[in-house]
């Protein structure tokens, strides 16, 4: 909204709004801020509606590790989404198409972790169990939602090169069908059904993969924002037909609006960082785990980053790979053995002996690794 207001006060000149970067970093500022404000009234409403979180593992020694988290609210995460749904409105262009479908992906998951959250935490005040949606109902929405960002990304992305590519340049008329590959210089050309088959994998891979690592006070939400600010530097790149071109990554035109985005889900993590660091007076819960990951996963699908998000988000991948470890040697020896102590695999180190905030800021440590050599890869080509 302001973008365009801008526009039409200075006269359609060239101003520093233009640059998508610069807006990325006022709104990274600005939901930051806003986070800070409206947190602690938001907190305080959600403990008046006895929203709180009652942690409960399959470990004995992990409940008794977890027991001072009983009663802190969770659904925390719909301060996050409110302030990037309002700061991607106010400083990326609304009627891009890239940004539409990101808030397409934004409501799409929040409502589902909504949902999610309240059956666990009503189900908890009726009977003292906290049963949420089945494991396959959460995947049905998720999937569902892949395959329509699949199928509008891909007919988008080929009508969009149809106008502004060059008949000359044939990575930039199909740059939105190659899957691009870290340390090679030439990517893989996908159909419309390979594209949207690995769209519905990554959509639901990293929503469910934050989702796993929310399980420690700031831990998700720290990742979060260092996996945003590393894509909010490779969604500019993709928009600009000169970075692109030099730097050897697919051009995406006008995807560089989904860097306000990335600034805005860095800026918000970031306040919601304040108050669910440790000891947490909030956690993000489904809503907000949920649409984070999603949201990563969208913005590397556009800016056909796809292979980078793994190295980007390689604390995500540990902790979703270490469950599916744990579950399958645990099915194998027929429940006599366990790789971990518990997964995911925060909690095991937990348990293992190192404090929680040693065990985030250890995580966090890793993240920082894996942003820097994730954009170090963007030249090892």
């Amino acid at each position: 909204m302001l973008y365009h207001l801008l526009r039409v006060w200075l006269g359609g000149a060239h101003y520093a709004h233009e640059n998508p970067l610069f807006r990325a970093g006022c709104a990274a500022l600005l939901c930051f801020l806003l986070v800070i404000i409206i947190g602690p009234p938001i907190i305080r409403q959600l403990v008046r509606w006895k929203v709180g979180d009652r942690p409960e593992f399959d470990h004995e020694g992990l409940n008794h590790l977890n027991i001072a988290k009983a009663d802190v609210p969770t659904m925390g995460g719909v301060i996050i989404m409110a302030v990037v749904l309002v700061g991607t409105l106010l400083l990326a262009d609304p009627f891009n198409f890239y940004v539409q479908m990101a808030l397409v992906c934004l409501l799409w998951l929040t409502i589902l972790g909504a949902v999610d959250d309240w059956r666990k935490l009503s189900g908890s005040r009726r009977s003292g169990t906290r049963d949420g949606l089945r494991f396959w109902e959460k995947m049905i929405f998720q999937m569902g939602l892949g395959v329509l960002l699949g199928f509008f990304i891909y007919n988008h992305g080929r009508y969009n090169h149809a106008i502004v590519g060059s008949p000359a340049d044939l990575q930039s008329i199909e740059s939105f069908r190659v899957l691009m590959v870290p340390f090679y210089k030439q990517g893989i050309f996908l159909g419309i059904y390979a594209f949207m088959f690995l769209t519905v994998m990554v959509v639901t891979f990293t929503s469910n993969a934050v989702n796993l690592t929310d399980g420690m006070d700031g831990l998700a939400s720290g990742c979060v924002a260092l996996c945003s600010g590393v894509f909010m530097v490779l969604a500019y790149v993709a928009g600009s037909q000169d970075l692109a071109g030099k730097l050897l990554i697919p051009f995406v035109p006008n995807s560089g609006e989904l860097s306000v985005l990335s600034g805005a889900i860095m800026g918000s993590t970031l306040g919601f960082l304040w108050y669910n660091c440790h000891p947490a007076r909030v956690f993000m819960g489904d809503t907000g785990s949920l649409p984070l990951g999603g949201l990563i996963g969208y913005i590397a699908i556009v800016t056909r980053q796809e292979l980078m998000l793994f190295i980007v988000g390689g604390v995500f991948v540990f902790e979703a790979v270490s469950v599916m470890l744990q579950v399958g040697c645990f099915k194998l020896t027929r429940g006599k053995r366990r790789m971990f102590l518990v997964a995911p695999i925060h909690h095991h180190f937990h348990l293992a002996g190192w404090s929680e905030p040693q065990t985030v800021i250890r995580f966090w440590l890793l993240g920082v690794v894996f942003a820097v050599f994730a954009l170090a890869t963007v030249k090892m080509r």
